[in-house]
């Protein structure tokens, strides 16, 4: 017989076991572990994940997370606003300056084109990335979307909307594996590929 455990128990499991790369018995250790920890640390995890969701925000300039009026990358003066870098995702972001590669903005896409999952140009973040281009201030967009199919129908179809107003596109170059994300690659592999890319 399979031990029953109470509601609120098996509520918490499922709820973490929402969490990415966490499966069922992950959650079960979870739960045990904020069950067995200090009330005022399993309090302070609780508050946090609440702040997060109610201060947290996509900039209005770039996409990025922030909780300030704009994101610290685009309020960083010293960095190069003439250089563009095009990201799927505000969490690639960490793996971009993790590398030290790269001083310029960057504009988060919300995604890649996949029609497969419904996924249109009109469902990505390209209208205010064309804003953006439009003022004539960016003289080159680095295309750093994740080297898949997708990734790279993204990053052509961007080019070719991009090129009529002059600006250089560049690709990073494959340093990074096919199919593989942004996400996890170390940050000489990412340092490689921003100093190789190409232009599309």
């Amino acid at each position: 017989m399979a031990l029953s455990y109470p509601q609120s128990l098996n509520d918490l499991i499922r709820e973490l076991s929402r969490l990415p790369g966490v499966g069922a018995k992950s959650a079960q250790r979870m739960a045990f572990h904020l069950l067995g920890c200090k009330k005022g640390e399993a309090e302070a995890l609780a508050e946090a994940i609440s702040a997060a969701r109610a201060r947290i925000h996509a900039c209005p300039e770039c996409g990025n997370y922030t909780d300030g009026e704009l994101c610290a990358v685009c309020t960083d003066n010293s960095r190069d606003r003439s250089l563009l870098c095009v990201i799927e995702s505000a969490r690639d972001i960490a793996s971009m300056e993790r590398s030290r590669s790269y001083n310029g903005l960057y504009h988060v896409l919300g995604g890649v084109i996949s029609p497969m999952d419904g996924v249109t140009p009109d469902k990505l973040n390209i209208a205010p990335l064309m804003r953006r281009i439009e003022t004539g201030a960016v003289r080159e967009v680095v295309m750093a979307t994740n080297p898949d199919v997708e990734g790279e129908t993204t990053a052509l179809y961007l080019a070719k909307k991009i090129k009529p107003y002059g600006v250089r596109v560049s690709r990073i170059a494959h340093g990074l594996p096919v199919g593989g994300d942004l996400e996890y690659a170390d940050e000489a592999t990412l340092s490689l590929a921003l100093n190789g890319r190409k232009e599309l």
